[in-house]
């Protein structure tokens, strides 16, 4: 492995090549719609998974551990940038832990299309993050894909509570003509979607993968610059627990190390959040980026995180992956109650139709190239990643300048747009 970096290193060398990979992390996800002699993906792993021990969870807190090393991801990323693979014997003796709370539940994505061989996996409550749909994937198809961001807890607590009278009002003896009104203005006024109700701690999964596995990850998530890698503080749930139990907001079971990817968004949320708390008001996005100077294009991140909905296909991947792992039934319910992308006009399929035929076939020549060019890590070569980020900065802007105004809206279902 490379030396350590320090943290201001870190944070230089992101400002500079951030942008490079972001590109490789929608491909990914968009390889489950192609046929399988186009994503080459085999069939599930079907083996039935251990549950990670204690004593590794234990020693995911030790200080040498790879779970607690916060530059795992850039030191995997510097032996593949410098001709390195981590597919020796050495490193497939040496396991990971990593948190997965999007597609990656689904076994049907994470050991089929990603061909990941986890050795072992525990389901997981963690506190300081929770569950984002703002990574941009493609308009009219693939609106948004899911990612995380850090949490308040004791902000989310009270929203928690808020909800659960919102809740109450819908039982019988509460019920009265008052409450549909009051239910609809809450609806029309926030731009959740059912999305932002749960305020609970996220609920995922972490696998126990191979440090060569790991390396496939990182690789086929961006490289490490469309989402950062973080480590974070997870909690199995208790042996007594059962799914249909509540889900608490403080678990009580010791905490262990694991890594895991932080939304692109993060970072720009935070910013934007001292910024209120300093008294200066949110920096305007402009609708239509004029920005085309190539040395400017980075990791591709819609001016509202919110704003954008997961189509119906996306959205059954992390319904049937919480399922699969017996995740609270009340997740379960959250999950599938979040709205996805529909379209309801004509207008809107001409201009699906018609932004397929020009960027469909750019895009599958890309995934094309992925897949001849990825070496055995998954790591597609640096201009092929920097050919990926260019295509869908001109594609989002086309859509922004061209299609929406033009055939309507590809993010979000016409009939839960706020008003303006």
């Amino acid at each position: 492995m490379a030396p350590k970096k320090s943290p201001e290193a870190d944070e230089d060398a992101a400002s500079t090549t951030e942008g490079r990979f972001s590109a490789i992390s929608p491909l990914t996800r968009l390889r489950s719609l192609l046929p399988a002699f186009l994503s080459g993906s085999p069939s599930p792993d079907s083996r039935t998974l251990p549950t990670t021990s204690t004593e590794r969870r234990r020693a995911s807190s030790v200080g040498a551990s790879l779970d607690q090393d916060e530059f795992l991801s850039e030191k995997v990323i510097e032996q593949q940038e410098g001709g390195t693979g981590l597919t020796d014997t050495v490193a497939k003796k040496e396991t990971v832990l990593y948190l997965a709370y999007g597609s990656n539940l689904s076994s049907k994505t994470f050991r089929g299309v990603r061909n990941i061989k986890p050795l072992s996996q525990v389901p997981v409550l963690v506190p300081e993050l929770k569950l984002t749909f703002d990574l941009p994937g493609i308009p009219y198809a693939e609106p948004c894909f899911a990612g995380t961001q850090y949490r308040d807890p004791d902000a989310a607590e009270e929203q928690s509570v808020e909800s659960t009278d919102d809740d109450s009002l819908m039982d019988g003896e509460y019920m009265s003509e008052k409450v549909p009104l009051m239910v609809e203005t809450r609806e029309v006024r926030s731009s959740d979607l059912h999305r932002n109700r749960w305020h609970k701690p996220l609920v995922g999964v972490v696998y126990e993968v191979t440090l060569a596995d790991y390396a496939i990850i990182i690789a086929t998530e961006g490289g490490g610059r469309g989402y950062r890698d973080v480590v974070v503080d997870c909690h199995a749930f208790s042996e007594s627990y059962k799914p249909t139990d509540p889900v608490p907001n403080h678990p009580d079971t010791p905490p262990f190390k694991a890594h895991t990817l932080l939304s692109p968004a993060a970072d720009e949320a935070l910013k934007k959040i001292h910024a209120v708390k300093s008294g200066h008001s949110s920096v305007a996005h402009s609708p239509c980026p004029t920005t085309w100077l190539l040395a400017d294009i980075g990791p591709h991140v819609r001016p509202d995180g919110e704003y954008a909905q997961p189509s119906a296909r996306y959205l059954n991947l992390l319904i049937t992956g919480a399922a699969e792992h017996e995740l609270p039934v009340s997740y379960q319910e959250y999950l599938s109650q979040i709205r996805p992308y529909r379209i309801t006009t004509m207008r809107q399929k001409f201009g699906k139709g018609i932004f397929i035929a020009v960027w469909g076939p750019p895009i599958l020549s890309l995934l094309a190239l992925s897949k001849v060019f990825a070496g055995p890590d998954g790591r597609s070569p640096p201009w092929l990643m920097t050919l990926g980020n260019v295509l869908f900065a001109v594609m989002w802007n086309s859509y922004d300048c061209i299609f929406k105004p033009m055939f309507g809206d590809g993010e979000r279902t016409l009939e839960d747009t706020p008003p303006l």
